[in-house]
C-alpha cells in the first residue's frame, strides 16, 4: 500500500522542484497551485514560511499561503472564509513591488479582486467554481 502520509507527499513535490530558479518550496507551491493542489500548495509553502515570517518577505510568503487557502474553501464551498482568506491575501501582497520572486504581483492581486468579485456578488454557482475556471500562477521568464 502506497505511503500517502503529508510528509511523503511534500517530500516529492519538493524532489521534482529540485534544481529550478528558486527554492523547491517556493516552486512546489507554484506547481501545487496550478494543479489545484491548494492544500499541497499550502503546506509546502508553509515550511518555508515558518522560519522567514519575521523577515522581509515573511508577509509575500503568508499571503500565497492564504491564496492557496482560499481555493481550498472554495473547493469545499466554504464561501465565507475562502473571501476571508482572500482579503487577507491581498493585504499582505499590495505592499510588495509589482514582479516578486518571479511572480507577477499584480496579476495575482487582480486575480484576488476578480475571485472575490464573483464571490461577493453571490457568484458561487458550480460553474464559477469549476475547475476550468481556477486560476494558475505563472512564474516571470520561467517555462512550467
Amino acid at each position: 500500500m502506497p505511503d500517502n502520509s503529508k510528509e511523503n507527499r511534500i517530500a516529492t513535490i519538493l524532489e521534482r522542484a529540485q534544481g529550478g530558479p528558486g527554492d523547491p518550496h517556493y516552486l512546489g507551491y507554484v506547481e501545487c497551485f496550478n494543479q489545484r493542489l491548494y492544500f499541497e500548495a499550502h503546506e509546502v509553502l508553509e515550511q518555508l514560511w515558518l522560519p522567514q515570517r519575521r523577515g522581509p518577505d515573511g508577509a509575500f510568503l503568508k499571503g500565497l499561503i492564504q491564496l492557496a487557502g482560499a481555493f481550498v474553501h472554495l473547493q469545499k464551498r466554504r464561501v465565507l472564509p475562502a473571501t476571508a482568506l482572500l482579503r487577507m491575501a491581498e493585504e499582505n501582497l499590495k505592499s510588495y513591488p509589482a514582479v516578486h520572486h518571479l511572480l507577477d504581483v499584480t496579476a495575482i492581486l487582480a486575480l484576488i479582486q476578480q475571485w472575490r468579485g464573483k464571490i461577493e456578488s453571490g457568484g458561487t454557482a458550480p460553474d464559477t467554481l469549476s475547475t476550468s475556471a481556477m486560476p494558475k500562477l505563472k512564474l516571470m521568464g520561467h517555462q512550467q
